[in-house]
């Protein structure tokens, strides 16, 4: 962790729980909701080994109906 997110750990726990309901509130705007999660970063990884060994399958070659 920087020393900045140090700083504000260490600040928003001298916080009541209200205050700090507020402050994770205000934090959670600046972060873009289509932000990778570690959970899918592996799973993009798994998806371009697979892709890689040749196990996937075109999309055209799909049977739809």
């Amino acid at each position: 962790m920087s020393t900045l997110a140090l700083q504000i750990n260490t600040m928003v726990e001298h916080l009541h729980e209200p205050e700090q309901a507020l402050v994770l509130e205000i934090i959670k705007r600046f972060i873009p909701d289509d932000v990778a999660t570690p959970e899918d970063l592996i799973a993009i990884s798994e998806a371009r080994e697979e892709y890689q060994r040749g196990e996937t399958i075109a999309f055209e070659d799909i049977d739809w109906s």
